[in-house]
């Protein structure tokens, strides 16, 4: 079976859309997160997206299909605060290595199911590794400004038994996302480094920030340039951003980080800006339009959707990157 590496090469691939706007539709209940595992937990476990891959595995396994159905090549694991850090909110860190492999499990399923159906085009699982709720770079108390939440090793331990259980159950590629504090990124990069020398790895890895206004900045103050800098180190297969920014406000971070980099890049952007009501009024088509922007500029080769992009602008996406070649990768001198 042909590797992510040699698809990336060929043509430019579709990432999947939002798992958390898809899973509202189903309007689960608390009983419904908690299944019958977890029937009298003493903590109220709704909202723990990451825990239905273990309470009602047949949904997130149904947003897989309809995201490969809709034309993506590669769709993410079910796992985006799968990490003790994240966990402790719910008091479940000890389910931590069996959310992140059940999730992968799940996924992985889904695609070996679509590639072998059609094995001209192979279907891949990224491992989505998430922020944490917790940054390294910041104070969260104003007035003590030398005061950290999290350290860079506490991190790098949570991130490390996150990416073990992601590998162990099969995904194809690692994907550190919507990275707000690059110091929280470099101790999750420094941890796949670590699990990739002792299991003798070459698992790929994707790396996506968030500018998160028109600052044109990540949370922790970084410009494009200073964070493809912060993280360049690692041999990453794609470099790119997600989230916070709509399609339109995000290509000008695109296209200078296209010019910077000479790693494959990504972009899943939000399905626009969100209304009063936090919610996302773009459309399929809309984003469609948008989107092949940046293909005709050639600013892409890995394409998808974050926050309020379902199966419908997937398939708008999908159906314009086939008529586009992928971004050529010029060597920086």
């Amino acid at each position: 079976m042909s590797s992510i590496k040699q698809e990336i090469k060929k043509r430019i691939l579709v990432l999947d859309g939002a798992m958390g706007t898809m899973l509202q539709q189903y309007n689960f209940t608390e009983e419904d997160f908690r299944g019958e595992r977890f029937k009298n937990y003493p903590s109220s476990l709704k909202g723990n997206n990451d825990l239905l891959s273990i309470t009602q595995p047949e949904a997130i396994a149904e947003v897989h299909r309809k995201y490969f159905e809709a034309g993506a090549d590669i769709v993410e694991t079910n796992t985006f605060s799968g990490t003790t850090i994240a966990m402790a909110d719910y008091n479940l860190e000890e389910l931590v290595y069996e959310l992140n492999y059940e999730s992968a499990k799940i996924a992985k399923q889904v695609a070996d199911e679509f590639t072998k159906a059609n094995p001209e085009k192979p279907r891949f699982v990224a491992g989505s590794i998430g922020p944490t709720n917790k940054t390294a770079s910041l104070s969260p108390d104003v007035n003590r400004p030398e005061y950290r939440a999290i350290t860079f090793d506490e991190l790098r331990i949570a991130y490390k038994q996150q990416v073990e259980a992601l590998i162990d159950g099969g995904v194809d590629v690692l994907l550190v996302e919507t990275i707000f504090d690059t110091l929280n990124a470099k101790a999750a990069l420094f941890a796949i480094e670590e699990v990739k020398e002792t299991q003798n790895s070459d698992i790929p890895v994707m790396v996506s920030g968030t500018i998160t206004d028109a600052s044109g900045r990540t949370l922790s103050g970084q410009t494009v340039e200073a964070f493809l800098a912060s993280i360049s180190h690692i041999p990453l297969l794609s470099v790119g951003f997600n989230c916070a920014l709509g399609a339109e406000q995000l290509k000008p971070y695109l296209q200078r980080l296209s010019i910077a980099t000479d790693f494959y890049t990504s972009a899943h952007p939000n399905a626009g800006l969100p209304n009063a009501f936090g919610e996302y009024d773009q459309t399929p088509k809309q984003m469609q339009q948008l989107i092949e922007d940046y293909l005709q500029d050639g600013l892409i080769n890995i394409i998808g959707g974050c926050c309020g992009t379902n199966p419908e602008h997937i398939k708008a996406i999908a159906e314009v990157a086939q008529n586009y070649k992928p971004r050529e990768i010029v060597i920086l001198a």
